[in-house]
């Protein structure tokens, strides 16, 4: 080897070894960030010595598409889970003691109570506010499902606002890594971002990936809808501000087409606004539907007698004219809300509590007759009588009151249960796919240590290798003089 060449292999390798270093130093500063892909640098042997080619990037495109769908999924699940978790509370939480099942169980209880003792004011002052607070219980559990109603739907457009930027960058980093690529320039950094920004994506909606050529990306849901190609496609929603039972909510559409709502306790959903939709539109208006059913059986069952107006009893509406002037809202969503007790029964506004027994609209017990009990005797039986309810509820459409409302305890746990189970099994799969996506692309603090420590020696041979030559010039030189 002639002087001169083994000075440039000298040259060669000290450049190759301040590129390695670079690239593993850039690679130790990163460690900590989830979202950065390692780096090599890649050599080949020239006449000259190595040289460094490119700086390679660890990807798995596989365990990339996977991690999405995952997230994806983990992510709804958390979501319906967090919508029925709510509904759990409103309830009472784990013995359910705000539920009106409970309520009912003990208005039932205390009515037998005062059906056995009919001259007992005290008794029939007990049933009276037995019944306030049922009715409170069906007031209160439905305003708070319109309000879950409503988060939701705040939620919806907060997430697909969220969903528009991240596309908006998203073409941005896409740009730069098609451009970028196409010209042969470095574009790992902005893959990272890319990457980056896809998980970010999949957590709102189920995403898939195409790549094309110069690495360029084209996006689509879970059902085929495009999402980006290119440019971003439009999302769209129209938020609504107050719910009630009977406001349907707006749909959100991605380059025009609907996003369809999940389904069941181990939801279909992916991404968080399916998962959304799915308690708006489907796990809350059901639950409605049972509170209204639970409503319109205990109306049904304290009305007094097929001659008076259809419904007129102990529970009215909102105005106590409930249905006596001509409304229709035994039928109408949103009972559960509007349903309260009778004033001509409570005390505090100018009631009389004895009507229950001798009748409000009617006079039942026209002799005053202490021990009359046959209205009294009429409104406990209807606790157990079978009754006929909508279909729409979900639950059991003929079956008594009491096993109506417990069912409907039932429905939400048991939807809350698979709920748990798939969520906890979303989550593993979840963190191993990403587990196995990071031993393949993130940065190992001791491999870049060791690396660091063969470039030392490498940079160190250089070294000798250029003592060595300048020992020969200077010998050279000192023999030609």
């Amino acid at each position: 080897m002639s002087l001169s060449a083994a000075m440039k292999t000298a040259q060669s390798s000290f450049s190759n070894v301040g590129l390695q270093t670079a690239v593993a130093s850039k690679n130790i500063a990163n460690a900590s960030d989830t979202a950065y892909a390692r780096r090599a640098a890649i050599l080949i042997t020239a006449g000259s010595g190595a040289t460094v080619v490119e700086t390679q990037r660890a990807q798995n495109e596989a365990l990339l598409k996977q991690n999405l769908l995952s997230i994806s999924k983990s992510h709804a699940q958390d979501t319906l889970l967090g919508g029925l978790t709510r509904i759990k509370m409103m309830l009472g939480g784990e013995d359910y003691e705000l539920a009106p099942a409970t309520y009912l169980a003990k208005l039932r209880d205390n009515l037998q109570t005062f059906a056995d003792k009919p001259n007992e004011v005290s008794l029939a002052e007990t049933v009276v506010a037995d019944a306030v607070d049922v009715a409170n219980s069906l007031n209160a559990t439905s305003i708070a499902v319109q309000k879950l109603r409503a988060e939701a739907d705040a939620d919806i457009a907060t997430s697909v606002n969220e969903l528009n930027r991240l596309l908006q960058e998203f073409q941005t980093y896409n740009d730069k890594v098609r451009v970028g690529t196409a010209a042969g320039n470095d574009v790992n950094d902005a893959l990272d971002q890319r990457d980056k920004l896809l998980t970010q994506i999949s957590a709102l909606v189920g995403v898939s990936a195409l790549k094309r050529p110069n690495n360029d990306l084209a996006l689509y849901t879970s059902d085929g809808t495009v999402l980006f190609e290119t440019v971003p496609r439009s999302v769209t929603f129209v938020p609504t501000n107050t719910y009630t039972a009977a406001v349907t909510g707006n749909q959100v559409y991605i380059d025009g087409v609907a996003v369809q709502a999940g389904a069941g306790g181990n939801t279909s959903a992916q991404g968080s606004i399916a998962a959304l939709l799915q308690i708006r539109d489907n796990v809350a208006p059901t639950f409605q539907n049972q509170l209204d059913e639970i409503a319109r059986g205990i109306i049904g069952m304290f009305s007094e007698s097929v001659e008076t107006p259809p419904a007129s009893g102990t529970f009215v509406d909102t105005d106590g004219l409930f249905v006596r002037n001509g409304m229709a809202a035994l039928t109408d969503p949103g009972l559960a809300a509007v349903i309260k007790v009778n004033p001509a029964v409570i005390t505090a506004q100018g009631g009389e509590p004895m009507k229950l027994r001798d009748g409000i609209y009617i006079n039942a017990n026209p002799a005053n007759d202490a021990s009359f009990s046959v209205l009294l005797n009429k409104y406990s039986a209807g606790f157990e009588q079978t009754r006929t309810f909508d279909t729409d509820a979900a639950i059991d459409t003929s079956t008594s009151i009491l096993a109506f409302s417990t069912a409907s305890i039932g429905w939400v746990e048991q939807l809350r249960s698979a709920a748990t189970t798939a969520s906890d099994d979303k989550a593993a799969l979840l963190g191993r796919t990403q587990e196995a996506l990071l031993n393949v692309t993130a940065v190992s603090l001791d491999e870049e240590l060791a690396l660091l420590l063969d470039l030392e020696q490498s940079y160190k041979a250089s070294a000798k290798l250029v003592a060595a030559v300048d020992e020969m010039i200077a010998a050279l030189l000192s023999a030609a003089s």
